[in-house]
């Protein structure tokens, strides 16, 4: 593979590029899902393919294949070429990326059960445990339920021309589920949820899916049979870290990506209300600061370097309540006179990289979860969401709580049901006045591009505080 690579950038160099890489990606994948207690399939994937990238004239090509021989990729190489030639005619500006530091590396995660020493009959135990689970309450049901375990592996290198040579090889697992609560008069309540780390099945196994299930089930059930309506008036909010989770990928990780910002996903994701002259501007209070890490260990969104080989770091997206940093590749940097920040990321070899998030969260604050409660006589305290949805330019937003606590003299009381919160992006963010010490993260498959990628991300942080908000009903 890596003499494949290797000619494959010889070439297209010869055909005249400034600049040409090489991805190859090897992948493989087991999905074994279970529907109202009975085993639906299990599904394989085995793929491995390169794609290539180049610059001619000033314009990019891109172009893949899973035909891994010597002929295959040359025809794909030229495929490229004359993409970039044509293009070229009509660029009014040629690309340029910003200069990168050549990496040589070879880094991988870790497992202690490797990727499919795990047979399907175990897998299938394990779901069969979990679904006996709904069918204890009796004054509940659960019509619709569906889980779901996933193992991934993905072997990669990359290869340039300017001499970075990179190869990784990452596991990820995931449990998803997908649950509907149902009682007369009382109407539905759905549960859409999933936890996945970049690991081996050791991670399902600390996980403790059955009392975490478990708990999932007694929280739907409590919600249809006990929440009582929620205040329809401004009130202080205390958001738990799930709902910030949300809050930080939506309303800022998304509108700090340099291609949307430049206009380059409007047609595919949306723009953003954020421009390139609003660094340094404030957007939220002192209190709030948005990290996108994928270095963080065991994260599913993690990475040393991306798919255009720079090395990966913590991104201070907002500091302090200020717009700090936005996420770019090497293109979107080259256009500010910058250094690429490690955005680059592509869910598959026929995909092309493409700004994107991989951990996004709050960072934590001074406060402990007694204190953010303490300081609010009445209010609601929205733990995680049932939905949420955002304008295309990740201004405006609203979310509907699921579980959800009515606050009284610094205490939850009571289940509220469907509180909703409708605020502009600055509103939330200046709205916060204290933080949580304590950081958790939820896991997501993050959408975007066109063709789509979805790509594993976290999203995260501790609880926060907001003041004086108005609170609706769904």
């Amino acid at each position: 593979m890596e003499d494949l690579a290797q000619s494959a950038v010889n070439y297209s160099t010869s055909l005249g590029s400034t600049y040409a890489e090489a991805r190859v990606q090897k992948d493989l994948g087991n999905s074994t899902v279970m529907k109202n207690g009975k085993p639906q399939f299990s599904g394989f994937l085995r793929e491995a393919g390169i794609g290539i990238r180049l610059i001619i004239n000033g314009s990019l090509g891109f172009a893949s294949t899973n035909n891994l021989t010597q002929e295959g990729i040359k025809d794909t190489i030229l495929s490229a070429a004359s993409m970039a030639r044509f293009a070229a005619a009509s660029m009014k500006k040629p690309i340029k990326l910003s200069n990168l530091k050549i990496n040589r590396a070879k880094w991988e995660v870790k497992q202690r059960h490797k990727f499919g020493s795990i047979d399907v009959e175990k897998k299938i135990k394990l779901l069969q445990n979990i679904d006996k689970l709904f069918r204890i309450k009796s004054d509940v049901k659960f019509p619709s339920r569906i889980l779901s375990i996933n193992e991934n592996l993905r072997e990669q290198i990359f290869l340039n021309s300017e001499g970075t040579y990179i190869t990784s090889k990452v596991p990820r697992v995931s449990f998803l589920y997908f649950m509907t609560a149902y009682k007369p008069s009382k109407g539905t309540a759905q549960r859409f949820n999933k936890k996945a780390e970049s690991s081996g099945w050791e991670a399902i196994l600390s996980w403790d899916l059955t009392e975490f299930v478990s708990q999932e089930i007694n929280v739907l059930a409590s919600i249809l049979t006990k929440a009582k309506r929620p205040p329809r008036d401004k009130t202080d909010v205390i958001l738990g870290s799930e709902v910030t989770g949300i809050v930080c990928h939506e309303s800022c990780g998304h509108p700090f990506e340099a291609d949307r910002i430049l206009g380059r996903e409007a047609a595919a994701a949306g723009e953003s209300f954020v421009n390139m002259k609003m660094l340094g501007k404030r957007i939220g209070s002192k209190t709030v600061n948005i990290i996108d890490d994928p270095t963080i260990p065991s994260s599913y969104g993690y990475y040393l370097y991306d798919d255009e080989g720079v090395q990966a770091s913590r991104r201070e997206l907002i500091k302090e309540g200020i717009i700090n940093e936005f996420l770019h590749n090497r293109e979107t940097s080259a256009e500010l006179g910058i250094q690429s920040n490690g955005a680059a990321r592509a869910i598959s070899y026929d995909r092309e990289p493409i700004i994107r998030m991989s951990n996004t969260y709050m960072d934590k604050g001074d406060y402990n979860q007694q204190e953010l409660f303490k300081a609010i006589s009445k209010g609601v305290y929205i733990k995680s969401f049932m939905e949420w949805n955002i304008d295309d330019r990740r201004y405006n937003q609203r979310y509907v709580g699921l579980e959800a606590y009515f606050i009284k003299n610094g205490e939850p009381k009571y289940l509220i049901r469907n509180p909703v919160i409708e605020m502009t992006t600055p509103s939330l963010f200046k709205s916060i006045d204290a933080v949580g010490k304590d950081i958790s993260f939820s896991a997501a498959t993050c959408g975007k591009g066109d063709p789509q990628q979805g790509v594993p991300v976290w999203t995260g942080g501790p609880d926060i505080r907001l003041r004086n908000v108005k609170i609706g009903e769904a």
